[in-house]
């Protein structure tokens, strides 16, 4: 997820317009994209992304862009949301037990999981069941709004394994969680 150099993925009223990725970031982004087996998403970051559904009708987009509509309509995806009364596309929704169905498909065999939303992700961190955290830092600081992580009774080990600087200045980090 894209997050400012003071630990928000989004500003005080949700605004995110300053986390759009540039050409070689998105190429970034459908790599792994493409590298995995189901999406995770809260309701509202779904909203947002439910835009990629269409995306690919619009052949003015840039091929970037296209390439990573054609791979997020294919993804399965499951969306966790209380609110919303269904789903659109290759997508699931499930109304409630977040750790547990996540939990459950974390045993099955096959590429990774995606999990994409902070209140999501916040629901899953205090059962362990994030193995890695992949920051896309941008060089902004945006003083208040939404933050990447919650408030933990427990802190959380980790371990770099990748970094990368894009020349649009976001660094890329990707953590594990430590080994004990």
């Amino acid at each position: 997820m894209g997050v400012s150099l003071d630990g928000f993925i989004a500003g005080p009223d949700g605004d995110i317009g300053w986390s759009a990725p540039d050409e070689e970031l998105h190429r970034f982004h459908n790599l792994h994209a493409s590298e995995t087996g189901v999406h995770l998403y809260g309701r509202r970051l779904y909203e947002e992304m439910i835009y990629w559904e269409t995306a690919a009708e619009h052949p003015s987009l840039p091929e970037h862009a296209l390439e990573f509509a054609r791979i997020w309509k294919a993804t399965p995806k499951v969306v966790f949301s209380r609110t919303l009364d269904k789903v659109e596309g290759n997508a699931t929704l499930v109304k409630d037990n977040a750790a547990a169905v996540v939990a459950k498909l974390k045993e099955e065999p096959g590429k990774d999981l995606a999990v994409g939303g902070a209140g999501l992700a916040a629901s899953l961190m205090p059962h362990g069941l994030i193995d890695e955290y992949r920051l896309f830092v941008s060089p902004v600081v945006l003083g208040a709004g939404t933050a990447y992580f919650p408030t933990l009774d427990q802190r959380i080990e980790l371990e770099l394994v990748e970094a990368r600087r894009f020349g649009s200045r976001v660094v890329y980090l990707r953590y594990q969680r430590a080994r004990e």
